[in-house]
């Protein structure tokens, strides 16, 4: 009986296990296609030596990365930072909205946040570019004469990959755990051949070859850091995808499999080094013996397109969460599973359209995963830095840990970091300036936003003006409104304002409905709230005038559906005809926007932010409102 009662139990545990090898460790986990020929063949200042020493010393550095920044860091710290079950950057940035900081150090720390979040979005770029390059690249090996068809093929491969996203991915995802544990059994079998072929290569496992050969060549260690930092990419994503599996399958994973295969295939690759330098044209596919190399191949690409879709997913899931917490517009959304357990999947438009021509253009551009990986990990480690800043201030604000421990920690791991990102800013030349530019460029476009939503809030503000004032000039023997049967819902900016359409509508029309309804929608910083705490009705004294006043309080993962929130509204006694109330019509406030010389922000930020307005989403489509019965009214406002 005991065994039965637990059996279930496991193998839940089990296939969530197997979930997270698709899900997360797609992008780490194809780090062994391309690093250790980077970090020896890079075109750097000074290139590291293909020596016993050299490979000793690169191996070890590798595994203790790995070690320090994967396992300790993130698996083991920063994995129990979690938003109520959601990571990432936006969440830590949502954590710390809800703390008791200055305004001015909280300012600080979200624009930190964003930025990062800003260089996530250059990587989900860089990624699929740079991993489906590197797998295309292994027809090279099988026969050179193939090698015309890496570019086409990594081109074609991408293209498939975006197009089909319209489509979700729920049906292949169940698919996508079993390949990458084929993945890492095969690349953890081929690294074991090798050790065991040369196992001198183990005693890289010991520190002391990383610090020998930081000792013998500093500047030349230093540097390849820069290559170093690839089997670090794809770290972010066990923060990031923490939402869809929760923290002990990711961990498990990593331990019991992730970590280990990836760790034996550097240490193969090191071996074959040891034993053949020339081997370092491509390490990774050298390892498998010939019969093996196309079945290699196949997997190979099949594992980066995982990887792809990994990055892709988390670049939807981040502009979500920067469209609800207000540093993006509102974007188009489409659910791509109507399970609610995998309300989740989701597919932007825009996003992938962005993604397909950046991936296309990098992929033509660049023409090998050499040159990609020049352009490659400083978004990455930018990311990572951003991370661990905003993790460990986190930490020394709420932490039960001693405020020491706090600061030591943080300032060892800090430096860590920095040291990576320094090594890797001497890559700005060579490409790395395109993951800079892109994260800048997307910071600039997301803060323009969100200061101009306040700008234009502001003004908005004033031309609505206070609803008790418009209530009284209603009931004024100057304003004539006609009183029409029905209700209508104006959305609303707040409880103590009139919403544009409802002052268009009376000024206008001069009719009102019987029932108007103003349905206030806001946002926490929280990623779900409970559907049973969303709705509030107010009294705001005007149920005699038939004005009433509703609250929803979403979390930023929460579909806002206005039918279903009037609805919950009708069950927590907000006054009307139910079938009135279900048939209503639905009134949105549109402002013109003018730019004006008033001060606040750049005139050329103030037209970037009017281009960014034309992105925004249909807001029938976004609240999930009848097309026949929404109206749009309302009027011109400076900025």
């Amino acid at each position: 009986m005991e065994n039965s009662r637990t059996r279930p139990k496991a193998d839940a545990g089990l296939a969530m296990m197997v979930a997270a090898l698709g899900i997360v460790f797609g992008d780490i986990g194809t780090s062994p296609l391309y690093a250790v020929q980077t970090i020896f063949q890079r075109s750097a200042l000074r290139p590291v030596p293909l020596d016993q020493a050299s490979i000793y010393g690169v191996i070890s550095v590798i595994f203790w990365s790995i070690t320090l920044i994967v396992t300790v860091l993130y698996v083991r710290l920063i994995l129990r930072a979690d938003n109520e079950g959601e990571g990432g950057l936006l969440s830590l940035v949502a954590l710390l909205r809800r703390r008791d900081l200055s305004g001015r150090l909280l300012k600080v720390l979200a624009t930190v946040g964003v930025f990062g979040a800003a260089l996530f979005f250059g990587d989900s770029m860089i990624t699929p570019a740079i991993s489906v390059l590197s797998s295309t690249e292994g027809l090279e090996i099988v026969d050179p004469g193939l090698s015309q068809f890496v570019v086409p093929g990594a081109v074609a491969i991408l293209v498939t990959l975006l197009v089909v996203q319209r489509w979700g991915t729920a049906r292949v995802g169940k698919f996508f755990g079993p390949v990458m544990a084929l993945w890492f059994a095969a690349i953890a079998l081929w690294g074991a051949v090798a050790i065991w072929r040369e196992p001198a290569i183990l005693q890289a496992l010991s520190p002391t070859w990383a610090v020998r050969y930081f000792a013998s060549d500093p500047l030349v260690a230093f540097l390849s850091l820069g290559g170093v930092v690839l089997v670090l990419t794809g770290a972010e994503a066990l923060y990031a995808d923490l939402g869809h599996l929760g923290r002990k399958p990711i961990a498990r994973s990593w331990i019991a499999l992730v970590f280990p295969a990836v760790s034996l295939n550097y240490f193969g690759q090191g071996a074959l080094l040891l034993k053949s330098p020339s081997s370092i044209g491509n390490p990774f596919f050298l390892l498998v013996p010939h019969w093996a190399r196309l079945p290699m191949v196949i997997l190979a690409t099949l594992a980066t397109v995982i990887a792809s879709q990994a990055v892709i997913s988390g670049a939807f899931s981040v502009a979500r969460q920067a469209t609800q917490l207000g540093y993006l517009p509102r974007l188009r959304v489409v659910h791509t599973s109507t399970d609610a357990a995998e309300s989740g999947q989701i597919y932007m438009p825009f996003v992938n359209w962005l993604l397909l021509i950046a991936v296309t253009i990098l992929v033509l551009g660049f023409q090998s995963s050499q040159r990609l990986a020049a352009a490659y990990g400083l978004a990455d480690i930018g990311t990572i830095m951003t991370s661990t800043i905003l993790f460990f201030i986190l930490q020394w604000v709420v932490s039960a840990w001693p405020r020491w421990r706090v600061m030591s920690l943080g300032l060892v791991f800090s430096l860590f970091v920095f040291m990576f990102l320094v090594a890797n800013s001497v890559k700005i030349a060579e490409g790395g300036w395109l993951p800079v530019t892109i994260g800048v460029v997307l910071f600039l476009v997301m803060t323009t936003w969100q200061r101009g939503r306040q700008l234009s809030d502001t003004s908005r503000n004033k031309a609505e003006g206070n609803l008790q004032d418009f209530v009284d000039e209603l009931n004024s023997d100057k304003t004539f409104v006609q009183r029409v049967p029905g209700c209508a819902v104006f959305l609303s900016r707040g409880e103590g304002l009139a919403p544009l359409a409802l002052r268009a509508n009376v000024e206008h029309n001069h009719t009102l409905h019987e029932c108007a309804i103003l349905l206030t929608v806001n946002t926490d910083s929280v990623p779900r709230v409970d559907p049973d705490e969303q709705v509030s009705v107010d009294d705001l004294g005007f149920a005699d005038d038939g004005i009433s006043h509703v609250t929803a309080l979403l979390g930023y993962l929460d579909h806002p559906s206005l039918p279903a929130l009037l609805r919950r509204a009708v069950d927590e006694g907000l006054e009307g005809d139910p079938e009135q109330i279900e048939d209503a019509s639905y009134f949105l406030s549109v402002s013109r926007l003018r730019v004006t010389e008033a001060p606040g922000m750049a005139k050329w930020r103030k037209h970037l932010y009017l281009t960014e307005t034309k992105l925004t989403s249909d807001p029938i489509e976004f609240f999930d409102l009848p097309r026949k019965r929404t109206v749009s009214m309302g009027a011109e406002i400076d900025i």
